[in-house]
């Protein structure tokens, strides 16, 4: 019997194709994810957009209010009223910046998981919320770390530059504002040029669990070739989700200035005006977490696929993954993750062919899968091919001339064809009358004369010639 394999469905699709992708294709799929999985990425994602902040109002006003009563139980205009101001403000302002920082590090959860999501949507997969932390777990605190660092060096840079502005400005209070001018103009494209060359390094340290400084070096050398296409990607989300948020509260100021107006027409508060206002004020708050808890989505699913394309671009992760796909749609278990394969590998990807044009496939050609069969025994997976042998193509031999015709010899004339006998002549069917003898049968006629031979020749004897007779099919035998 004759073993045939067993069929293969076809592999599920993923949010996005497996090959390199285009600008439009990034932009487009950045809310495949928010489709796919909306329970877990956009429930837990306006979850922790509540509670962080719930979190910053509360602690802040709370700060707030312990730091200003303190006001209270000394004179104004004193030296000890001037004092405990100064105090109060410095206290919110560095309160507020470490609540900040705080809310900074419970969204960057929110990124982390959306990235660990989109990774697996990818290549079909589909986790629950525990699964998602059980894979963000161990890189969760380095995650934090380039936060903060993060935050740290921008709060340094602009006390400096802030500082010298205002140091100038008291000098030279005209200078000081044309500088101050200078550094606003600047700042807006230094930032966008940062935020884009350290877009990536998130997703490195959760897909590749990077280094801080290892993460910051990959998403340097990464998006290089795909700057302006991820930086129109950042500007294009960030104007729409903007552009959303400001469309929304149009509505509840509208809202909330109608029903002061009605409740109160004079112009004079009241309790009923009062909460008017604050219920207004909460239903817009509400719509402003939720669209802001999307455009983290949305955001962090942006920033993982332009990941995932730059490095199918630059280390083949394309053929990683549909390889990966394969194999698991074939029923293979214990496969290894398909983000750790390849990392900093050098991959030139063949020039795309013209339409209809179909060369045949070489055997030396480049496959990552093979990596190691191909670079030898014992070389890691990433190794490269070394260079074939092609031996030194040998000379065609000179072509020898053909050998000269001989001329063929003369074609000898047919004899003269000899004119048929005379037939006898048809006797005379018998008259009505008796019957009599029948007629003697006639002579034969005489044979044909032998025709002459031909002339003597120097070639050789054409062979003789034989009159045969018309209608005998055997040449007269």
């Amino acid at each position: 019997m004759t073993a045939y394999p067993a069929w293969t469905p076809a592999s599920r699709p993923g949010i996005i194709p497996l090959h390199p992708l285009s600008f439009g294709t990034i932009l487009g799929r950045s809310f495949a994810a928010l489709r796919q999985n909306p329970r877990v990425l956009l429930g837990f994602a306006l979850v922790v957009q509540t509670a962080a902040y719930l979190l910053v109002i509360v602690a802040a006003g709370t700060i707030g209010i312990l730091a200003f009563t303190r006001l209270d139980t000394v004179a104004a205009g004193s030296e000890d009223f001037d004092q405990i101001m100064a105090g109060s403000i410095a206290l919110t302002i560095l309160a507020g910046f470490a609540l900040g920082l705080a809310a900074g590090a419970i969204g960057v959860i929110v990124q982390g998981v959306v990235v660990t999501e989109v990774a697996h949507a990818a290549v079909a997969e589909k986790l629950t919320l525990r699964a998602l932390w059980q894979q963000l777990k161990p890189s969760v605190w380095r995650l934090i770390g380039y936060t903060f660092l993060l935050a740290l060096v921008v709060a340094t840079a602009i006390a400096i530059v802030g500082g010298a502005v205002i140091a100038v400005g008291i000098a030279v209070p005209p200078l000081g504002i044309g500088l101050g001018l200078v550094v606003l103009l600047a700042a807006v494209p230094l930032t966008l040029w940062l935020s884009t060359k350290l877009l990536l390094a998130p997703a490195a340290i959760i897909l590749e669990r990077a280094t801080i400084r290892g993460a910051i070096a990959r998403s340097w050398m990464l998006i290089r070739g795909r700057f302006w296409p991820a930086l129109g990607i950042i500007v294009v989300l960030g104007l729409i989700f903007g552009t959303i948020a400001q469309v929304v509260s149009i509505p509840f100021a509208l809202l909330s200035s109608g029903l002061t107006t009605i409740i109160a027409p004079t112009g004079s508060p009241d309790v009923a005006a009062l909460t008017a206002t604050i219920v207004t004020l909460l239903l817009s708050q509400a719509v402003t977490l939720l669209i802001q808890a999307v455009a983290v989505v949305v955001q962090s699913t942006a920033t993982s696929i332009i990941y995932i394309d730059c490095r199918m671009r630059r280390e083949g992760l394309d053929l990683d993954l549909l390889a990966y796909v394969e194999k698991r749609d074939a029923g293979a278990t214990g496969l290894g993750d398909p983000y750790l394969q390849g990392i900093g590998r050098a991959f030139a990807r063949p020039m795309p062919v013209p339409p209809g044009y179909a060369p045949a496939p070489s055997p030396y050609a480049y496959d990552p899968r093979h990596a190691a069969s191909v670079a030898g025994p014992g070389a890691p997976a990433g190794a490269a091919r070394p260079p074939y042998p092609y031996p030194a193509q040998q000379p065609y031999p000179a072509q020898q001339p053909y050998p000269a015709q001989q001329p063929y010899p003369a074609q000898q004339p047919y004899p003269a064809q000899q004119p048929y006998p005379a037939q006898p002549p048809q006797a005379a069917p018998p008259a009505s009358g008796p019957p009599h003898a029948p007629a003697p049968p006639a002579a034969p006629a005489a044979p044909a004369a032998a025709p002459a031979p031909p002339p003597a020749t120097s070639g050789p004897a054409a062979p003789p010639t034989r009159w045969v007779a018309p209608g005998d099919d055997e040449g007269g035998t």
